[in-house]
């Protein structure tokens, strides 16, 4: 699965490059982080569906929690298994898009070059900080959950509806007669602000786009915190909860 991820985000960055009318560089890297920040969370909550969730279903936990290693470790060590291969694959992923990107550059010169220095690197950083909020969630279903399905289900609907809430509400502040009754609908989105972090934000690709600096926003250091903290915690509480499980 990891191989059809790479190839295709090199077949969707190449395709767009082809067919973009100009700057194709920057279009082609627009496509590559989107394959990417879409395909690593399939991944990773597939591999925890089946290392987390098919082994309580199937029972294997009796087995696993035989040996002299407490629920913790169990449950910190195959998070850290699928966290370290899908940073394997998203640091081998963006060393190709890079590679692409920069071989694109090269054959055609834009008026508004690609930033594949710091400014890429950190987008990935950013990209990284969203990933572990996903898979603590993941991780935090696998344990609670009775289908295994619902691991992938529920924590893509989560995913989803953490890095679009927040544009929803900002289209709706200027937009407010795309609804009726606009202003419901956005205190509604806005409870949302206080129980999911907010995703969205995290996505800087534009710096790495178009290489300025200051499209970064002033309080990036807050989010980022922010996402860590919440990540952590939805962590500890799949922790807490597996400590507490009784299996049958």
């Amino acid at each position: 699965m990891a191989g059809w991820l790479l190839v295709c985000m090199l077949g969707a960055a190449w395709l767009s490059a082809e067919f973009s009318g100009r700057q194709p560089a920057t279009v082609a890297l627009d496509v590559g982080l989107s394959i990417i920040r879409l395909g690593l969370p399939l991944i990773g909550l597939l591999l925890l569906q089946d290392l987390l969730a098919k082994e309580f279903d199937r029972r294997f936990f009796l087995l696993s929690l035989t040996y002299p290693r407490t629920r913790t470790m169990f449950l910190l060590g195959r998070a850290l298994a699928v966290a370290l291969l899908l940073l394997l694959l998203l640091c081998l992923a963006a060393l190709l898009l890079a590679a692409f990107v920069g071989w694109q550059a090269h054959a055609y010169e834009q008026a508004t070059p690609v930033a594949l220095g710091g400014p890429y690197w950190l987008t990935l950083a950013f990209t990284l900080v969203d990933l572990f909020v996903v898979m603590a969630v993941g991780t935090l279903l696998a344990v609670v959950v009775a289908t295994p399905s619902f691991v992938l289900v529920g924590t893509l609907g989560f995913m989803l509806l953490a890095r679009s809430f927040s544009s929803i509400m900002a289209l709706l502040q200027q937009e407010s007669w795309l609804v009726a009754d606009a202003q419901s609908y956005h205190a509604s989105l806005g409870v949302l602000g206080y129980l999911i972090p907010d995703l969205a934000v995290l996505d800087i690709r534009q710096i790495a786009l178009y290489g300025h600096w200051e499209l970064l926003a002033a309080e990036w250091p807050r989010q980022v915190l922010t996402a860590l903290v919440y990540g952590s915690a939805v962590l500890a509480l799949a922790v807490w909860l597996l400590m507490r499980r009784r299996f049958a």
